[in-house]
């Protein structure tokens, strides 16, 4: 071999890492905040009840429009990334949605609150995924895994922060004749405009723009994307209305709806359970609110660890939601200080379960329907985020509980962990129907949920 042939390697290998360094922090950082604007209505239910007459019915009614917003909106969002460019769209996206939150301070009854959460959603839509599409823009197949990790990362680290810094801001409480939680939306908001407009000076749309790389790293990473995105386009398309009806992605979407459920009624419901504590400030609050983030993201990698070389990981899949359905029907009983340990370890078994689900998913399809099948699981299942807070506030107000709810939430994990039973099994190393031996990584893929 020549030089010249291990010339472009090294060249694309520099490339990337310049790619991770100078980009990644940035979206990360985006993540976090997107995260957390979605997540903060949370902690001021109580407040949006007393000033604004937001019934627990009408809160989660509210908390679930930010989904069918988002679900309506997400693949024209990422037609549109494809025409202005990640740097335009991505950027236009996170100053939306930074507009909308800080309207939300202005919130005067109901439905200005139904409104503003679905504008949320819509004004959110296609980022998460537009990030995705935007590494298939920068980097080939065999480094897109490490970058997908590391930004979803952001997305772990953003429950565990949201609380302590949405309860800091709430003991703003009077300050200036304004309530703590118009002070909350209406600096959070500010927050992601501005880092909206960072975020505009530092992404690059494309790898010949990147002032950053050299020719030759420009003209290597090029190549390499080229190469993939040529593989990729030489597979046959699928229709959606087939891909329904397909029966692994059909179980494979029951299963992740059952998780969904869990993992957003925890998100939405966490801080008004942890004030049932009583004698808490709004900053403790958010504190005991990420003890269950903070476990659960250290089992999740601890986990990981452990399961990453395991020959098939549906055993653990079905141990991690009967975790889950085990903590949620423990928090019925016993005192609050019981529940919020009850709800640690049911967000435990939703991230391991997260952390198992998706590596598994990607093995157990057929190659020709991979890549759609995966965004459609995640399409439809992330539905359990309307369901799960409509349904918690609805059996608030006509049961004067949560406990509905909860019992809810543990058959439905129960019924998740039938569900894997049926999720095709394939040995480590193959994908069906692919006709060999493919390389499964257990990293992140597109279309995986946060």
């Amino acid at each position: 071999m020549s030089d010249a042939a291990t010339a472009i390697p090294e060249a694309e290998q520099r490339a990337v890492g310049k790619f991770l360094r100078r980009m990644l922090p940035i979206l990360v950082l985006m993540l976090l905040v997107n995260q957390m604007d979605r997540t903060n209505v949370g902690f001021v239910q109580d407040e949006l009840r007393a000033d604004v007459g937001v019934s627990a019915t009408a809160y989660g009614l509210g908390a679930g429009l930010f989904f069918i917003g988002y679900a309506l909106f997400e693949v024209p969002s990422n037609m549109w990334l494809e025409r202005f460019g990640a740097r335009v769209w991505l950027t236009r996206i996170m100053i939306t949605w930074g507009l909308v939150i800080v309207a939300m301070c202005f919130i005067h009854n109901v439905w200005m609150f139904y409104g503003l959460r679905f504008l949320l959603g819509v004004a959110e839509a296609g980022f998460f995924p537009g990030v995705l599409l935007y590494f298939t823009q920068w980097l080939p197949d065999s480094s897109r895994g490490r970058a997908s990790a590391i930004f979803l990362g952001g997305s772990a680290t953003a429950y565990i922060v949201t609380g302590p810094i949405t309860g800091a801001l709430l003991e703003l409480h009077g300050a200036g004749g304004i309530a703590g939680w118009r002070w909350m939306f209406a600096l959070e908001g500010a927050f992601s405009i501005v880092v909206g407009f960072i975020a505009g000076f530092f992404l690059v749309s494309r790898i010949q723009d990147a002032k950053w790389l050299t020719q030759e790293e420009k003209d290597a990473l090029s190549e390499a994307v080229a190469r993939d995105k040529e593989t990729r386009d030489r597979a046959p398309s699928v229709s959606r209305m087939k891909l329904i009806f397909h029966p692994q992605v059909a179980v494979l979407t029951a299963v992740f709806f059952a998780m969904a459920l869990t993992g957003y009624a925890i998100t939405f419901w966490l801080p008004s359970l942890v004030e049932e504590i009583g004698g808490l400030s709004p900053f403790q609050i958010g504190l005991l609110s990420a003890i269950p983030w903070i476990c659960a993201v250290v089992a999740m990698y601890t986990m990981s660890h452990f399961t990453d070389r395991a020959p098939d990981r549906r055993p653990y899949l079905a141990i991690a939601l009967v975790l889950s359905a085990t903590g949620t029907f423990l928090a019925t009983l016993g005192s609050p200080w019981f529940g919020l340990a009850a709800l640690t370890l049911a967000a435990v078994g939703g991230k391991c379960a997260a952390t198992l689900f998706w590596p598994m998913a990607q093995s157990g399809l057929d190659l020709k329907i991979a890549a759609p099948g995966l965004a459609l699981v995640n399409s439809l299942g992330n539905l359990g985020g309307f369901v799960s807070p409509t349904l918690f506030g609805y059996l608030k107000d006509t049961t004067g509980s949560t406990n509905g709810g909860l019992y809810t939430l543990s058959a439905a994990s129960i019924l998740g962990v039938v569900g894997v039973a049926f999720v095709r099994h394939t040995k480590r190393g193959e994908r069906a129907g692919s006709g060999g031996k493919v390389a499964v990584t257990g990293k992140p893929v597109a279309g995986q949920a946060r």
